[in-house]
Parts: C-alpha cells; structure tokens; sequence
C-alpha cells in the first residue's frame, strides 16, 4: 500500500465524498450531514484512449494499442467524453473541500475508479479511501471515521486485466474481422479473453450434443396398492439382471455395464405376465436416515445461479436487481466471492429464524463458512440482507419494485437458512417381487419422509436440469416383508437416452467458476457479450450456440491453442490475484504474456507466426458427402454438390432456416432441406405499366416480389447460328443499373399461391389513401417493419390487419387519427404516469420508443435496461433512472467527416467571421468547430506537458501525491 498524502494532518472543515453511482448519494448525504458533500462520479471517468484520441507526438508509442509495449507497457489514457461535465463538477467542489474521501466499490474495479480520480483531480488536500459493504447509517459512519490508504496492487491488478484485454482483443479480433467476418473492421465480431473461453464452452457442448448417438431401452412400471394407499414401482431386475437405464449408455449409445435390454416386444409381454399375475409380494423394505446441511449465504455467482434457476432472471438483470437493493441500502455489496458473515449478521440470522420458526430452528453453535477458492477476498462478506435486524420481505413491500422484492426475498431466505439447523430425514426404499411366468420381475420405489424439516422450512436450493431417467420420489405407505400387494396398471414404458443439457446462464456461471474462468463479478458481462455478439443465442433458458460462433472458436482452437485453453486462461486469473495481493509485479507478467517466456509462448509470437489461414475451411462444416455447411457473409447456407454434374458446375445453395439449431442440422435434415421443393423465383408475368416481369422469390429473411428486366435475346449470325456479341464502347462508364423494385409478401400471403394482380399490388405501395382536409398532409398506408400502418407526415398510426392497406377509405384513416395514440407499439403515448420529478417538477411518464421502453420527464430520456420489467417501474425507480441519466450527461454528437477542401472553407469563413463579430461568430457553426480545435490543441498540449512533468517525478514525489497525467510509467509506480 502506499500512503495517498501524508504532508497536512486531516482537517475539521467540508469533506467532499466521491462515491461511484449517484443513486447513493442522497442515502449517504443523509447519514453523513451538512459536514460533508457527497458527489457522484459515475463510475469510470476516463480509459485507455481509441487511436483516434492519441495526439500526434504521441503516435509511434501509444498509437497501436495505447499502450507503450515497449516501455513498461505504459497505458495512455484519456477523460471519457460524457464525464468532462462531472469531473468540472467534481472539481468546483474540491475548491472548497478541506478533505476527500474516495468511496467507491471496495474491489480491483473500485479502487481503480479512486486512482483515475487522483489522476485527473489532483487535489491539495488530505485524501483517504473509505470503505463500506453496505448502506446503512452505522456502516457509512463506520467508514467515514476508519478510512484507509489508497492499495496500489489492487490498482495494478485492475490496470493489467485492462492491459491484458487490450493486447489481447485487438491483436486477435483483426484476424477474426478478415477470415470469419465480412473481412471489415467494425464488425460485431470481438475475441475477448475471457469470452473466448466462454463461447468454447459453449460450442464444445453443442459439439457433444451433435456428436450424441441416441440408445433406446424399454422398461415396465406398475401401480402397487395396499389398503387403499398405492405408490408407483418401476422393474429394476429381471431373473437378477439389472434392467437397462440411461445412465448405463455413452455418448456413443454403447453399453458401459452389462445389463439386460429390453425390446417393445419384450416389455409388452413381460407387462402381460405381470397384469396377468395380478399380485407382488414385498421382497425386501430399507430404511436410511440422512441429514441435509444449508447452503452457505450467496456470493456473485451463487446468486446468479439462484436468480436463473427460481426467478428466471439473466445474470445481467440479477446483478442490475441486485445493485439496487444495495444502494438503496437493503442489501450488503453485491460483487464478493466470501461465503463468510459478520457475527452482527449472524446474530440476526440466528434471531429471525428463532422468531420465525422456533427455538429448535437453529443448532447450538452459530455455522461458520468458508471459501473454497483460494483467491476469495474474506475481508468482504457475503451477500446478505442489510443492518444489525434484518427486515423481513414483508415489511419492505411498498419500497422495492416487483424484481427487488422477488430478489430481496431469495437473500433474505437464503441467508436465515444457512444458520438454520440441518434437516433430518429418512429414505425407505421398497422391493417387490412378482412372478411372472417363467421369470421373476423385481419391482422398487423409494420415498424421503423428513423427520425434521430444519432449515428446509426457510429454503431450499434450485437445480440445473438432469440428464435421463431419474426416479422420482414419492411417499411410501408403511409395509413390511411378506406383505402381499396388488398390482395394476402395468404399463410398457420405452425410453431414449438423451444427451448432455445445452447450457443457461445459471450452469455457465456454476461451469466458469469451476474452472476458474473470469471472476464473479464479470460472469453477467462475459455473458452479455457472447449473447450481444450473435455468438449465442437464447432458446428458453437454454444457451444455443450459432454457426458463427464455431467458426470463431475453430479459428481460436487452430491458431490461438494456448490462448483459449482452459487452465491458461484460470491461470490468469490466478496471476492478477497475485498482482492484487502484491505477489507479482505488473510490469514482469505483462512481458511474459505479450512477449513470451520460459513458460509460455507469447501473444505478439503467435500473432506474427500465423502463417496462412484458409478463410472457405474455417467456415465450413461437411454435414453428408454432397452437403457442406458455410458461415458467409449474409449467414450459414448449405452448399450442395452433385456428383454427376460436370467438375466445374456450380454447386447448388439451399438456406437454412433461422430456428435451426446446430445439434438439428443432422445429415437426415439436411438432406430433407435439399429435397424440399424449390419455393420461389417464379414468373407471375409481365407488368403491363413497364414490360418488367414480376417474380415472386423466397428470401432470408421472407418471401417477396420484384420486377426483374426480361433478358434481351441474344443476336444470331444467319450464316454461322453463331451468337454475335455485341461489341464493347471503350471509355464509356457504365451507369449503375437502378435497384429493382420490392415489396415483402403480407403474412397471409404464399409463395406458392399469390398471382400477378396481387404482386403488382404489393409492388405499388404505399398506397395513398387521401388528403388530410384540416392539415392538407396526404395520408399513405404501407406496410413495415412491424406490421401495417397509416403515415400522414411524420404521425403515424398502425392497422389492424394488412388487408386495411389496399381497403381503408379517408374517412376510416381520418377517424384512425382521431383516435388517441396509444398502445404497445406507439412512442408518443405513455404506458404509464408518476408524480412529479423532484429535481425537473414535470410528470414522470413511462413511453415505448423505437428502441424499447424508457422513462422521461420531457426534458431527459432514460431507457429501461434489458431484462427488466418496464411495468414493474415505480415512481422511485423512474426517479433514480433519470437521476443516472441526468449525472452522465448528454451522449457526445458524433460530427461527420469532411473532405479537407471544404474545412479549409470553412476555417477560412471562420476566421473572416471572427473578425467581424465574435459573439456572432460563436453561434455559427465553423466558429464552434474552431474553438472546439483550440480547445483540443490546448488539452493535448496540457497532457503532454502533464505527462513530461510526471515522467520527471521521483518515486517518492510519485507516493506522496497523486499522478495527474493520462500515462504512468509502470517502474516508477512498482518501485
């Protein structure tokens, strides 16, 4: 650790806090008081610079990666474009601040945010870190008054994964953009480090999946009954044999015991032996007591799992639900691998689950967790219900929305439960003998009667789908060797094995962790991006991987082996741990990685040392002999070659549809898409406005029409019958040809049956419909991208059905426009209405748009985040979404590009202009180019001059007080 500032003692007078999210504000400035000023940087306020924002002096070190691999891999960073107005902010309250008190998040990530904010600030005056785990009044007053140096290894633990990252993503996504992309930078495609891993994973499983040779095996259930109580028995043995069961097959469908198999024919008859006997005789009756444990309290990952098992809730939306609840103060912090409580949470533990359930709900000593990684951070807690009394689901109903409360319900369950006593129970399995004919048929059922229901009567823990056939538990009535029972409903039951379950998000987490892949706190990202970058794809909870995403992890696996190895990756995570522990240097790791060592090949060796990379194979998967599957530039396609044809014949293309999943384009499927009638491209006939011929065709993404240019016929020589092209004119461009008319088939429509009358229906949209009489606007129906709908100028409104277009009258659209707007689809109507905002005084209002839900007060637009109930809102949390919104700023504009004859106008007017009038001049829009030019060279002469200056710095000067330029020499920081 180092000291952040030793040189004044700390003084009496206003203390600035700087916490990440501005939604704590308001709590902390409350428990804090008028002594203190709270401010919000909202997290990060600068990163390492894109190669656009790196100045010119500065381009041959930093313009690569920004980052000077060659001097200590020193980083270039730069202040985020929608943080200059907070850090302004923060700055006009450092002026009259006596003392600040950095209070970001207490990980790598927070601590980092406090050094960048040292970086930029550069305060005079005392600065402390200040630490808390959750928002309540005596934890924040606990951490204002125990406050702690600022710890560098943590730092340079968070700045090498950024480095890392970096190097890692642009020196591999590049190859990814040329070989699996449409070969242009600016793709969605990305090779990131950790989602590499991931999305092998991934598609190793659908591999599996597709590599999976399904067994088949028939068994025999029945109804046993005594006294009127009757459970169901399942045969387990036959003559003594075991009976074939799932788990007694590979993946291959082989046998790995020797066991009998039982056909249809064999089961049936055997179920006719059985019904004809009638009876069965109990053979044998065990009784087994056991005990269930609790669950340790949640960590990240344990609560992503739990979220996606019982709520159905994305790792995303979990960890958005659960930083909520921590900064309205409901919950501890939410990113922590420690399973560990305090003895305060404890003790309320213990408290509530006396209250609730009795004395003998708890057992005499307090249970006590411990991680299993070696890495976890134990100074943190575990997730838990907040304060020294937890507050019951209950009592907190009227201030958590619907996805809190379910959230906050699992906490607080999941933490009285892990202090609970163990359940007690006891499994009695029953085995019945029957005779049937010359065989003997041994039946068994099991039933878990819990003695004690323990810590079950608070929770109890999800499961991840099962794999085959399990016996399912039931309960038993009591029975005893030698007792006769009638049996019934004796029922063949045939069955298939099944193969391994695709991921969710809930197993990736639990399988990641196990491998020690990423870290808890990046398993909802790492889940994001594969799912953002069209690598993997939802079915239900089920993760599907897409045909792009087994190009990118073949090219990976063929040429990036040791980067997407498993052990290479966790032994990462295991490196920066040290680096955050203060084991390793930075600087030395680095090197390694990037340019190689005793132990490893380096990232820069593998990247030179490609050779040559075939793009047509990495894309191509053989399905059957004549059917390959290849990932180009518009999708997967099926490419079909006939082996009769001529060598140099074109192979047939033939789509696959959207829906398919891999592990279903089977060689059977494949050939039944081949064999499919070809729908489309046919010749409805000749439109009789143009000569143009009408085609209707099956498209990607639908069926449509279109008007093609009828061919030319070709010009015979009378003497030869030869074809006599037509000679080339030299020197005369040719014309782009206009694009063809289109218009997409309505969805009642068929390829097979729509005829020309209707095409050129279609082809004529939009159809104008009238003339608003009160505005004069001429009023168009046509249909969209969502459905069909009426456009009088920039209004509009949607139809009921497609058939509305060619059938709706004026009057009809008028009295559709004197309708009020609103419904699902429309942006101006709102969904729902709030009080008014405190900060603007107008009405709060939630309102769809064209890019999903969001929250406004007509002056700041605040979307909803993916995954959450838009209807859930409440007024509070449509407060603190514009409250957010409002702390980050406007997004930056982004300027066109000019060609460089027209800014040499421009600056040349400008300056003519400023002459004139200079306050004139500054509202043109040359005059704002100018002084946004100046301003630019004046902040890149700054940082130069900034960064000069450091580099000049002892390491003492460097420890004493914080570093205030956009890079950091790396010897100079580690020393």
């Amino acid at each position: 650790m180092v000291c952040i500032d030793e040189r004044t003692p700390v003084a009496n007078g206003k203390k600035l806090v700087i916490v990440e999210s501005p939604t704590k504000m308001k709590s902390i400035q409350g428990y804090l008081g008028d002594d203190y000023e709270v401010l919000s940087s909202v997290g990060h306020i600068r990163d390492l610079a894109s190669k656009k924002e790196i100045p010119a002096d500065k381009k041959a070190a930093y313009g690569k990666y920004s980052i000077d691999v060659e001097n200590d891999f020193d980083p270039f960073y730069v202040v985020n474009d929608r943080k200059t107005k907070t850090v302004a902010e923060l700055k006009r309250a450092l002026k009259g601040a006596d003392e600040v008190l950095l209070a970001t998040d207490g990980d790598r990530e927070g601590e980092a945010i406090a050094w960048h904010l040292l970086e930029v600030l550069k305060p005079k005056v005392p600065v402390r870190r200040m630490i808390f785990h959750e928002i309540t009044k005596d934890a924040i007053k606990e951490a204002a008054e125990h406050t702690r140096e600022l710890d560098v290894s943590l730092v340079d633990a968070q700045e090498t994964r950024r480095v890392l990252d970096r190097l890692y993503g642009w020196d591999v996504s590049p190859v990814l953009w040329r070989k699996v992309g449409s070969g242009r930078e600016g793709t969605a495609l990305s090779a990131g480090r950790v989602q590499s891993a991931a999305t092998r994973m991934v598609v190793e499983r659908e591999r599996e999946r597709m590599a999976f040779v399904s067994a088949s095996y028939w068994d025999v259930e029945a109804l046993a009954s005594q006294s009127g109580s009757s459970f169901t028995t399942r045969l387990n043995r036959l003559d003594g044999a075991p009976i074939a069961r799932g788990g007694d097959y590979d993946d291959n469908g082989q046998l790995k015991k020797a066991v009998v198999v039982l056909d249809e024919t064999q089961a049936r008859a055997l179920a006719d032996a059985i019904t004809a006997a009638g009876t069965a005789t109990v053979a044998k009756v065990e009784a087994k007591p056991g005990t269930r444990s609790p669950r340790a309290p949640f960590t990240t990952s344990t609560l992503q799992q739990e979220a996606g098992r019982k709520l159905s809730m994305s790792a995303k939306h979990a960890m958005g639900v659960a930083q909520r609840l921590y900064e309205k103060g409901f919950i501890t912090y939410m990113r922590t691998d420690s399973v560990a409580l305090s003895g305060q949470a404890i003790s309320a533990a213990r408290a509530q689950a006396v209250a609730l359930y009795g004395d003998k709900a708890v057992p005499a000593n307090p249970r006590v967790y411990k991680s299993k990684s070696k890495n976890a951070q134990e100074a943190h807690e575990a997730i838990r219900p907040s304060g020294e009394t937890f507050r019951t689901p209950a009592s907190l109903a009227s201030s958590l929305d619907r996805d809190e409360q379910k959230l906050y319900d699992l906490i607080w369950k999941r933490t009285v439960a892990s202090q609970m006593a163990d359940a007690k129970y006891e499994t009695t399995t029953v085995t019945l003998t029957v005779k049937a004919g010359a065989q003997v048929a041994e039946f068994t059922a099991s039933g878990t009667v819990y003695t004690f229901k323990g810590f079950l009567e608070a929770y109890e823990e999800g499961a991840d789908e099962k794999r085959n056939d399990d016996d399912a538990d039931q309960s038993l009535p009591a029975v005893a060797v030698g007792d006769t029972l009638s049996v019934s409903d004796v029922e063949p039951k045939g069955h298939s094995t099944s193969p391994k379950p695709r991921y969710t998000e809930a197993s990736l987490v639990k399988a990641l962790e196990e491998k020690g892949i990423g870290r808890p706190s990046t398993f909802a990202s790492i889940i994001g991006v594969i799912l953002d970058r069209g690598y993997v794809s939802k079915r239900g909870q089920a993760l599907v991987p897409s045909w792009l995403a087994f190009s990118v992890v073949r090219l990976l696996e063929e040429h990036f082996a040791d980067l997407v190895d498993y052990d290479f990756t966790a032994a990462l995570e295991d490196d920066l741990d040290a680096i955050a522990r203060g084991e390793q240097r930075r600087t030395e790791w680095l090197k390694s990685f990037y340019f190689g060592s005793e132990k490893q090949v380096g990232l820069r060796h593998i990247v030179d040392n490609l050779g040559e990379i075939d793009a047509r194979e990495l894309n191509s998967t053989r399905i059957t002999d004549t059917a390959t599957l290849r990932f180009g530039k518009y999708g997967p396609y099926l490419e079909v070659t006939d082996p009769t044809a001529a060598p140099d014949a074109k192979p047939r293309i033939v789509n696959i549809p959207e829906d398919l999943a891999p592990d279903e384009l089977t060689p059977a499927k494949a050939q039944e898409l081949i064999d499919a009638p070809v729908a489309g491209d046919r010749v409805l006939g000749e439109n009789p406005e143009n000569g143009k011929l009408v085609v209707v065709k099956d498209g990607r993404f639908g069926p449509y029409v279109q008007e093609v240019d009828a061919e030319e016929p070709e010009e015979v020589d009378q003497a030869t019958g030869e074809v006599v092209e037509a000679p080339k004119k030299r020197g005369v461009k040719k014309e782009a040809a206009p694009k063809p008319r289109t218009a997409s088939l309505f969805r009642s429509m068929s390829v097979d049956t729509v005829d020309l009358d209707t095409a050129l229906q279609l082809l004529s949209l939009p159809r104008v419909v009238g003339t608003d009489p009160a505005s004069g606007e001429e009023i168009t129906a046509q249909n969209g991208r969502f459905g069909p709908y009426l456009k009088k100028g920039t209004d509009s409104r949607s139809l009921d059905d497609e058939k509305q277009i060619f059938d709706i009258t004026l009057e009809q659209a008028l009295a559709k426009y004197a309708e009020p707007k609103y419904g699902a689809r429309r942006a101006s109507s709102a969904l729902k209405e709030f009080d008014a905002d405190p900060v603007s005084g107008k009405p709060l209002k939630l309102k769809d748009g064209r890019f999903g839900p969001y929250v406004t007060d007509g002056e700041t637009n605040a979307t909803v985040p993916r995954g959450e109930d838009a209807m859930a809102i409440t007024f509070e949390r449509a407060v603190e979404l514009i409250a957010d919104k409002r702390a980050k700023g406007p997004a930056p504009k982004k300027t066109a590009a000019r060609k460089a004859p027209a800014k040499t106008s421009a600056a040349k007017a400008t300056a003519a202009k400023t002459t004139a009038a200079k306050t004139t001049a500054a509202k043109t829009t040359a005059a704002k180019t100018t002084a946004a030019k100046t301003t630019a060279a004046k902040t890149t002469a700054a940082k130069t001059t900034a960064a000069k200056t450091t580099a000049a710095k002892t390491t003492a000067a460097k420890t004493a007080a914080p570093r205030a330029t956009t890079t950091r020499k790396a010897p100079a920081k580690n020393s």
